[in-house]
């Protein structure tokens, strides 16, 4: 049996909530943990690649997503 492999590149996003460093992978719903943002972004690549036995690979977009800041006015 041969084992075929291929590199999948994704875009997480990383935010500091409480102690923890939680990374969001933006093109699945797939989320993880750490207490810091290097072991965040580690338990997610084991996660996305645990999904990814059961779930199809996304399309690939040339591009990948687009990632922008939204400003807006809130009253005080």
């Amino acid at each position: 049996m041969i084992s075929m492999e291929r590199a999948v590149r994704l875009t997480a996003v990383v935010t500091h909530e409480g102690d923890w460093y939680v990374a969001r992978a933006l093109e699945v719903e797939v989320t993880s943990q750490g207490p810091s943002v290097e072991e965040s972004l580690a338990n997610l690549r084991e996660a996305l690649e645990l999904y990814f036995e059961d779930e199809p690979i996304p399309a690939a977009s040339v591009d990948g997503p687009i990632v922008a800041p939204v400003d807006i006015r809130l009253s005080a």
